[in-house]
């Protein structure tokens, strides 16, 4: 045997300890050796680089197709492959040149050196977003660099030496290497062996002095064996076992819509040192819940791109985290895109409901919205949602027959209907309205000054993004500013839009729910009714929820709920019970964009994968996910602190709010639950 196959990296390591001693230079091949890639097959990193060439090419008026830009690159690279071949034994290519070339072909007369740069840049990212330093490798490196061995890095490859460098970079080794050596340069490779003694005599390396490893037994095992050096291949059985799944996934993502999101989990998986012990609930905020907001991301910005909307403004406590996913993910999936500006806009029913009465008044939707939560039963309970004086109402209530303690409510006790009748005869009542207008025009004013610094006001087509559900916050937005000549359009986007009070769209204010809308039928979407609150508190910005708007000679001021009390404390336990779920949603963003990238899937494409998620991890969970991942206190700004009828609400506890033992032992519970709920969603 005239080199040695290692099959783990442990016993190549141990082994390689032992053969160094007597090495001057130790040489490591790069790919699949230093470095391992999350695909199973390098060339799919050329795909996105095509993909974002004909975003390139259509932004200049030119009609390129991705394909044709990959096919004509695989044509003109193997035409560079050949002339060298009638020179060099080694039939390789230089990537500048063959690129160069390519971009001449497309852009014609408005090619120049720029678009080389941004091409080549964007490629070489993602090549590094899909690959992963083998950590016991770069650490046994560190070694033998503090004992003062050369240490070189060797790659047959098409990328320069000068483009190699920023991905042994990314591997943290880059200040110990005295030189990388790409046969991109010489056309020299490992392949033919001719790179050996090229390097042995540019660099002053005596073979039997130099140990060198690779994983190809040819190029790294056999040919180095040839040209007098010490070889050690490795091949590592669960990097093929690993590669082989991915590689499955993919195959059957051609054909099988569902696989296209089990491959995307499997290159978002953390590999190498990456992969560290975390806790249950990380691992469903990057697995579960993560992909999920990074599919919603996606389709919002080729909605945005769609309907030239120049501004994204994130709402509410969820947006917080909408907005960091955004920053994260969509420079990998729209690179070199105009997408439009973004901002967290600071807003919450409660704020809204106010300004929205200061011109149009309180009106019967908006009041019967207030008595939605069976905790709101009264008059008080109406002017804690709109921020209104009870006090200053007594004469109106008075005059109609009413009080502001006079139940209003039909699931409390003391409810009459003819009361109900009376209170909207009493929004009818052109007196009370102008006392409302007058009470919440302050309020409106304070957040047009934050609106018009927020640069609302300054576009014409504008994305409001939520969580959802019945959209009672874009509601009350729009109808805050719809009296202004600059109101922009607002498209809503919503995660899920239940809808259970018709909305009132118009040219200028349109709501949609993206991974479900109550008026298509969607069953498996229709999931999110089980557990809507998980959605809310894994995306929930860490501050306080906005009380409201307040009106100050130097313009305004935000008024956020206070924390000292039993619910903000609540509050406080959630956001540090939820901190690592929120966390690993934060840390899939980028992995989820690049991965997204790379496989150039749309909404459409995922949506088999999102239905089984949706239906698997909220209709038919496990128990222990049940434990996990139910929040443990959910702050509903809206419900009053009354006790509606003693037989309110039995019978109806929701599956995630069941015992654990039920969980665990009922084995018809879950299909019980599932039908009911399809029998709900046909009878809508």
């Amino acid at each position: 045997m005239n080199f040695t196959t290692y099959y783990s990296l442990d016993s190549l390591i141990a082994a390689g300890k032992k053969e160094a001693r007597d090495k001057e230079a130790i040489s490591v091949d790069l790919f699949d050796t230093l470095l391992v890639r999350r695909i199973h097959d390098p060339d799919l990193v050329k795909l996105p680089v095509a993909r974002y060439i004909a975003g390139l090419a259509a932004a200049r008026g030119l009609k390129w197709s991705w394909r044709k830009v990959q096919s004509t690159r695989d044509t003109i690279e193997q035409g560079n492959r050949a002339a060298t071949g009638q020179k060099f034994t080694d039939h390789e290519a230089c990537y500048p040149l063959f690129m160069r070339e390519l971009l001449e072909v497309i852009f014609q007369g408005g090619y120049d050196e720029s678009l080389l740069e941004r091409v080549t840049e964007y490629e070489l990212t993602m090549e590094n977003s899909m690959l992963v330093p083998r950590r016991k490798l770069v650490d046994w490196l560190k070694e033998l660099a503090a004992e003062g061995k050369r240490i070189f890095v060797i790659s047959d490859m098409y990328l320069p030496a000068s483009h190699l460098e920023k991905l042994v970079a990314h591997a943290g080794v880059l200040d110990l290497i005295e030189a990388v050596v790409s046969s991109a340069d010489t056309f020299l490779a490992k392949a033919s062996g001719l790179a050996y003694p090229m390097i042995a005599e540019k660099y002053s390396v005596r073979p039997e002095a130099w140990l060198h490893i690779g994983d190809n037994p040819f190029s790294d095992g056999l040919r180095a064996f040839d040209a007098g050096l010490t070889a050690m291949i490795i091949h590592d059985p669960g990097e093929d076992q690993r590669k082989s799944i991915t590689k499955r996934y993919y195959n059957y993502s051609d054909g099988r819509p569902f696989w296209r999101g089990r491959v995307l989990q499997q290159l978002m998986a953390p590999l190498e040192d990456e992969n560290q012990p975390g806790t249950p609930l990380y691992t469903e905020g990057y697995n579960f819940i993560g992909p999920l907001i990074g599919i919603f991301i996606q389709r919002i910005a080729e909605l945005c791109r769609k309907q030239n909307i120049t501004k994204v403004f994130f709402l509410s406590r969820e947006g917080w985290t909408f907005k960091k996913y955004w920053e994260k993910a969509t420079p990998w999936l729209f690179p070199g895109d105009d997408l439009p500006e973004t901002e967290y806009l600071y807003v919450s029913r409660m704020a809204l409901a106010g300004a929205s009465c200061a011109y149009q008044g309180l009106t019967q939707t908006n009041a019967d919205i207030a008595f939605l939560p069976a905790g709101n039963r009264d008059f008080r309970d109406v002017c804690r949602i709109f921020s209104l004086k009870p006090e200053r109402f007594a004469g109106h209530l008075a005059d109609h027959g009413l009080a502001v303690d006079t139940c209003l409510s039909h699931v409390h006790d003391g409810y009459d209907p003819e009361n109900r009748k009376k209170f909207e005869l009493l929004l009818e009542d052109e007196s009370f309205q102008a006392e409302v207008k007058r009470q919440t025009m302050d309020a409106n004013r304070a957040m047009e000054r934050y609106f018009d610094e927020a640069g609302l006001f300054s576009h014409k087509n504008v994305a409001i993004v939520d969580i959802g559900w019945l959209g009672t916050i874009q509601r009350f937005l729009f109808e805050a500013i719809a009296h202004r000549p600059d109101c922009p359009y607002c498209h809503g986007f919503l995660f899920g839009a239940t809808r259970g009070i018709p909305y009132p769209e118009s040219e200028r204010n349109m709501i949609a729910g993206v991974m479900y809308d109550r008026n298509r039928f969607d069953l498996a979407a229709s999931t999110l009714f089980y557990a809507q609150d998980i959605f809310e508190e894994a995306c929930r910005a860490p501050h306080p929820t906005l009380n409201g708007y307040r009106l100050t000679e130097e313009g305004y001021e935000l008024e956020f709920r206070k924390t000292d009390d039993a619910i903000g404390q609540a509050e406080l336990h959630q956001d540090e019970y939820f901190a690592p779920l929120q966390q690993g949603i934060i840390d899939s963003a980028a992995r989820f964009g690049a991965a997204a990238a790379l496989l150039g899937y749309s909404f459409d494409d995922w949506k088999p994968w999102i239905n089984y998620l949706l239906v698997s991890k909220l209709a038919f969970p496990r128990a222990a996910e049940v434990a996990n991942i139910k929040n443990r206190h959910h702050l509903d700004d809206f419900h009053g602190s009354k006790k509606p009828k003693a037989d309110f609400g039995r019978g109806l506890k929701p599956l995630w709010g069941q015992s654990q033992l039920q969980l665990k032992f009922n084995p018809l519970l879950r299909i019980r639950y599932f039908f009911r709920h399809l029998r709900g969603r046909i009878n809508e």
